[in-house]
């Protein structure tokens, strides 16, 4: 599943387990279907949404208490257990900060309470993305150096594929690539900020020894946001990138790995409307 769906499912999951007759919100449950360590999702929770975990599930107990403070008779100590607090008083300071009066006084019709409603996660998204842990892994290929001045990296890293291609180091890739499924990579090694360059690597992963005059690099296991480019190349993975620079890096702030960051490119017609290609991007992920 993508994020938003396992966000979805999550939030289903807490909706079912609101009132203390029902189990527990469990940790490790919830854990389970982000296919993340629970204080993980939890940064991603606050990051997507704009409110901790915590805090939604609080706050959706609170709303669902002021309904049956509005529509029932039940008591309120009655009410302080259905949604889990430990006696009437703590309930009672909860709610009025929530609501800005007591339980008492939300009875009086004119009173107006607050609302949190379930959430309902997007299912549109420009880039469908999930995050995957990955296994330590060995590039092997060629390398070069490129300018980023004014763009100019747009332009040239085509230009060392097309190189590539022309002097048979894309068909040697091909045939030393080892992995499942099989694919060539993109590398963004190291940026020198005062010349304005970047290394950019055109690699394969490969258990067999490198060809003469290639490199080797050694990828440690790290968390990967991974973002799907469909369409031609190489518009779709610069497309790609734009939304990751202008948006997606603002919404979703992570800490970045000591990775380098990776394309991936799917065997394929690169020119086809549906080729998949893919932005590798490693974070950390935090308890």
């Amino acid at each position: 599943m993508e994020w938003n769906e396992k966000l979805q499912a999550i939030i289903d999951y807490v909706e079912n387990h609101l009132q203390r007759k029902e189990e527990s919100i469990d940790s490790e449950e919830i854990s389970k279907i982000a296919e993340c360590s629970f204080g993980f999702f939890q940064k991603v929770f606050s990051y997507m949404n704009g409110i901790s975990f915590a805090e939604y599930i609080r706050s959706r107990k609170l709303t669902l208490a002021g309904y049956d403070l509005k529509s029932t008779d039940l008591k309120v100590i009655d009410i302080s257990y259905k949604y889990g607090y430990d006696s009437p008083t703590s309930f009672t300071k909860a709610f009025q900060r929530f609501h800005g009066v007591s339980p008492r006084e939300a009875r009086n019709q004119n009173v107006v309470l607050k609302v949190v409603p379930k959430m309902q996660i997007s299912e549109r998204h420009e880039y469908s993305w999930k995050i995957e842990q990955k296994d330590d892994f060995r590039l092997v290929g060629k390398s070069t150096i490129v300018s980023c001045e004014n763009n100019l990296h747009f332009r040239k890293i085509p230009e060392f594929w097309n190189e590539c291609q022309r002097n048979g180091i894309f068909a040697k890739l091909i045939s030393i690539d080892t992995a499942s499924p099989k694919g060539i990579f993109g590398l963004f090694g190291a940026y020198d900020e005062q010349l304005n360059e970047i290394e950019y690597s055109i690699m394969a992963i490969s258990d067999q020894e490198p060809p003469q005059g290639f490199t080797e690099i050694n990828i440690p296991s790290a968390a990967w946001a991974i973002f799907d480019c469909r369409g031609s190349v190489p518009q779709a993975i610069q497309k790609g990138w734009q939304y990751l620079n202008e948006e997606w890096l603002f919404k979703y702030p992570f800490r970045h790995a000591q990775c380098p960051e990776l394309e991936w490119y799917s065997n394929g017609n690169v020119y086809d409307s549906s080729y998949l290609s893919q932005i590798w991007i490693p974070i950390i992920e935090e308890e």
